[in-house]
């Protein structure tokens, strides 16, 4: 009767309360979904933000400075094989080249365009690649050994010496007008006013003296010296009064005297671009080289006259004339089987460096074995040497593992600066003027997450750097933490669900599971330290069976880091294995009693593979907790540098958010940069781990 007199004092809402009722619960609805809605977006934005600065760090340039220039390496390593060469004759004197294939009918050789003319009745000169040296395919550029003259001073020079630039002005003025009759090929106006903008710039607010006396020294390509005394002829009639020494020394040696301190070279002549050792050694010795473009030269590829056989060659072929064949017919089996006899200009000759460059282009990286090694032992110590054949044969060694060891020890590349992928995208003019002013600099686009960073191990520096060891050490670590926190987690969820009482201590317990799940990581590092590292150091060490480190001390080992995160995961493997468990029907399990199972084969056949998806997806969850901690693994004493990669539960170790923690609090840039690759690894392995466990929980689930 009571209840009857209750239900008759509850009221509902009619007719336009209703109405507004059920507006106000629509407009509450509304405000909580798009409270949702903006909190998924935040975290949807905070990923995307994360991701880009992420991605956006672990690409883009990266600003080099190296020892030695690995360019200057190829081209010693080239020029070595061109001079040791057989049957070969090698002098700065154009002369001797020209007398010497004249008279051998299997002689070959190359030099100016220049000599070419003033000798062409005993000369046969060759076709390139079927292009022929004539002004239209020199000017176009189809010829392939085409190549600028040109003249270097510094600003320094020009203006402590009038003479050097009233020269040059001249130089510039009619070069044009008399280049042909020295057999070279004109440049354009175009470029020629670009020159004089150069020296314009270079004298600032001085103006030339066209009335400059004094003394005047010029040095370098015997390539460039008939164009240079023909035009230093022109300017003594022009009423110069001061004496002109001009040296023909080859470009190498010009450019040596030109950048040496305290040299008295006004200008250097030079058949090929100044290199950057070269341009380096101008700036030690605070000369910053001014480049005039005076000319265009072919390199004549020549043969007597008596040659019956050869007319036109191939880049290929000429590389093998060069170098390896002794024959003709070795190269051409059309060809006679006579020895090749090869005159080429000497070792301080430009001409012999554009050789070399244009046809022997190789990169460091391309080079043979065999020629790397040679350049390290040109390049080492010998007892560096025989220390790197001890550790293993070079014999044995793959040609990326030496060309590593000779990036490492010869060319030893320093990271100067670092830019992200936005910046690289957007500053590349800004990028390029910067690296112009860092001596022996070099630019490189790089992704940070490579092959090599993978499989290399730690160093201290971002160059060498790896991340293989803290790989190691993390799936060594996770391997650990899953064999002791699944079956422990696991076996505790069946008690608690299918045998426990309900009682006091049982509550009591499942409270505690449900409080440890929220305790903080460090919290268990420290209980980790005094139980696993201190108290159970003879059995974590190893020490109990004979398997113990030398080099680790107190239990700092992998198996006390497993331990260490698998009660960290514990909780959190207990509360989704009971729920997983739980949610089996009790019809099930009723269905299975009435057919006279036990308690333990209902559970065994019939609640574990209903639940294994369930518990599997919760240590899922848990696994990716556990690779993510850092803090814990610090407190009992896990390795921030590590070059060994650990072998057993006993071993050393570190993992992957240690090394990304160490390398994001160094100051250097380009740590950051290994860092961010490093958290994309993290991200990849974490991923595929999860994946295998998605894929082994659906194997289970379509089994059930």
């Amino acid at each position: 009767m009571a209840a009857t007199n209750n239900m008759k004092h509850i009221s509902y809402p009619e007719g336009k309360a209703l109405d507004e009722f059920v507006e106000k619960r629509q407009r509450n609805g509304l405000i909580w979904q798009s409270v949702f809605l903006l909190a998924t977006l935040i975290g949807i934005i905070a990923l995307v933000a994360l991701l880009y600065n992420i991605i956006n760090s672990a690409f883009g340039y990266v600003a080099l400075q190296n020892a030695i220039d690995p360019d200057a390496l190829v081209l010693s390593v080239e020029e070595n094989r061109l001079l040791n060469a057989t049957n070969l004759t090698s002098s700065e004197d154009d002369e001797e080249l020209v007398s010497g294939i004249t008279g051998n009918p299997y002689a070959i050789g190359f030099f100016g365009y220049a000599y070419y003319q003033e000798s062409q009745d005993a000369l046969n000169i060759l076709s390139v690649e079927g292009v022929e040296p004539t002004a239209e395919n020199v000017e176009s550029g189809d010829y392939p050994l085409s190549r600028p003259l040109f003249l270097y001073t510094d600003a320094d020079r020009l203006l402590d010496n009038p003479a050097a630039a009233a020269f040059i002005q001249f130089y510039l003025d009619n070069v044009n007008g008399v280049i042909d009759d020295v057999g070279y090929f004109p440049i354009s106006e175009t470029t020629l006013d670009e020159d004089r903008n150069v020296l314009s710039r270079a004298l600032g607010d001085s103006t030339v003296d066209a009335n400059a006396g004094g003394e005047l020294i010029m040095a370098g390509s015997s390539t460039v010296y008939p164009l240079s005394r023909q035009i230093a002829t022109m300017f003594q009639e022009n009423g110069f009064a001061g004496t002109i020494d001009l040296q023909s020394v080859g470009s190498s040696a010009g450019l040596a005297q030109f950048c040496r301190r305290g040299s008295d070279v006004d200008i250097a002549n030079a058949s090929r671009a100044i290199n950057r050792t070269e341009f380096e050694a101008c700036r030690d010795a605070r000369r910053d080289p001014l480049e005039f473009q005076v000319g265009t030269d072919a390199l004549a590829m020549v043969v007597s006259s008596q040659n019956t056989f050869l007319e036109n060659v191939t880049l290929d072929e000429l590389r093998e004339i060069f170098t390896g064949a002794e024959l003709w017919s070795d190269v051409n089996e059309s060809w006679p089987a006579e020895p090749i006899v090869r005159y080429i200009p000497g070792i301080d000759s430009g001409t012999l460096d554009f050789f070399a460059e244009e046809v022997f282009q190789r990169d460091l990286r391309d080079l043979p074995k065999e020629t790397l090694v040679e350049i390290l032992e040109s390049n080492i110590s010998a007892g560096l040497m025989r220390r790197f054949e001890n550790d293993q044969p070079f014999a044995e060694r793959s040609q990326e593992n030496i060309y590593e060891l000779v990036q490492e020890r010869v060319v030893e590349p320093t990271v100067v600066a670092t830019w992200t992928l936005r910046e690289s995208l957007f500053n590349r003019a800004d990028i390029a003027s910067f690296v112009q002013d860092v001596p022996n600099g070099t630019l490189e686009f790089r992704s940070w997450l490579t092959t090599r960073f993978i499989t290399s191990p730690q160093s201290s520096t971002p160059d060498d750097a790896g991340i293989r060891t803290a790989i190691l050490g993390s799936l060594w670590v996770i391997l650990i933490t899953i064999v002791f926190s699944l079956p422990l987690g696991v076996g505790a969820a069946i008690y608690l669900e299918e045998y426990a009482q309900k009682n006091w201590f049982n509550r009591m317990i499942e409270t505690n599971i449900n409080n440890l799940a929220g305790v903080p990581s460090i919290i268990y590092g420290m209980l980790g330290l005094a139980i696993f590292v201190r108290i159970m150091e003879p059995l974590t060490s190893g020490t109990l069976f004979g398997a113990s480190d030398p080099t680790t001390a107190n239990g700092r080992t992998v198996l006390s880091a497993g331990l260490t995160l698998g009660l960290l995961i514990l909780p959190l493997i207990i509360i989704n294995a009971r729920e997983a468990i739980r949610a089996v029907p009790n019809s099930l399990r009723q269905a299975s009693y009435g057919l006279g199972a036990t308690k333990w084969q209902t559970i065994w056949n019939h609640v574990l593979p209903v639940a294994i998806p369930g518990i599997l997806t919760g240590n899922i969850l848990a696994m990716s907790r556990a690779i993510g901690e850092t803090a814990p693994l610090v407190v009992i004493g896990a390795s921030t540098f590590i070059v060994v990669d650990p072998s057993s539960p006993f071993a050393k170790f570190t993992t992957l958010p240690i090394q990304i923690y160490q390398w994001t609090s160094r100051p250097q840039d380009e740590f950051r940069n290994i860092a961010a690759a490093a958290i994309i690894a993290l991200l990849i392995l974490l991923l595929s781990l999860n994946a295998g466990a998605v894929i082994l929980r659906n194997r289970f689930s379509t089994r059930v």
